[in-house]
């Protein structure tokens, strides 16, 4: 059987919380409201493009579609900004012997971009974004790039910073390596079960051997 690691990408593979914040502040200008503080807008990351704009514009309803609209333009645009792979990351990713792929909740095409830009795509088999399967923690996106690579859950391991990562891997069956320089805090991580936390890329380089 095939031995798979999947990535999350934000808070795991890649610091982006300066450009999330920048694109978000500009669609909230955009439809009337005040700017939200950049350690707001990195506790609404995680859910997928559409969840980052509900949180920001608050209780408007009203304004979750134009936000968005304006959001997803100029993120388009400067997505790699100031977006970088977190440190070791790239050798970590270089050393692995395992097939590699990515299952996020960020728009598909915005993670390729990304991962292009910061010289990774082509470190992983299949990168799947929020809109080209079930978003997280729903287990279909990751059981299905299990079954595309011809793994099964315990060939697997997912590799994610968030407590949606520990709910996904929990409901795929798939053991969930949780890392502490992401957007949750390793108490968190820990209080929601996590049973192997990492502080640095090198100590990934078991589960990817």
């Amino acid at each position: 059987m095939s031995r798979i690691a999947v990535f999350d990408l934000d808070g795991t593979l890649v610091d982006s919380v300066d450009d999330l914040a920048a694109s978000v502040n500009h669609a909230l200008a955009a439809v009337g409201l005040p700017p939200r503080a950049r350690a707001e807008v990195e506790g609404f990351v995680g859910e997928g493009a559409r969840r980052l704009v509900e949180r920001a514009v608050g209780g408007r309803a009203d304004l979750v579609d134009p936000a968005l609209a304006a959001w997803h333009v100029h993120y388009e645009s400067h997505c790699l900004d100031r977006t970088r792979a977190y440190p070791g990351i790239a050798a970590a990713l270089a050393r692995a012997k395992r097939t590699l792929a990515v299952l996020t909740n960020k728009p598909g095409p915005m993670a390729r971009k990304i991962l292009a830009g910061l010289g990774l795509l082509d470190r992983f088999a299949e990168v799947v974004g929020g809109g080209e399967a079930p978003r997280k923690p729903d287990p279909a996106g990751l059981l299905g790039l299990l079954a595309r690579a011809g793994a099964a859950p315990g060939d697997a391991v997912l590799i994610g910073d968030s407590l949606v990562d520990l709910e996904t891997g929990r409901a795929a069956g798939v053991p969930v390596v949780a890392v502490t320089w992401g957007l949750v805090r390793p108490g968190a991580l820990r209080a929601a079960g996590a049973a192997v936390l990492v502080d640095r890329a090198e100590e990934l380089d078991p589960y990817l051997a």
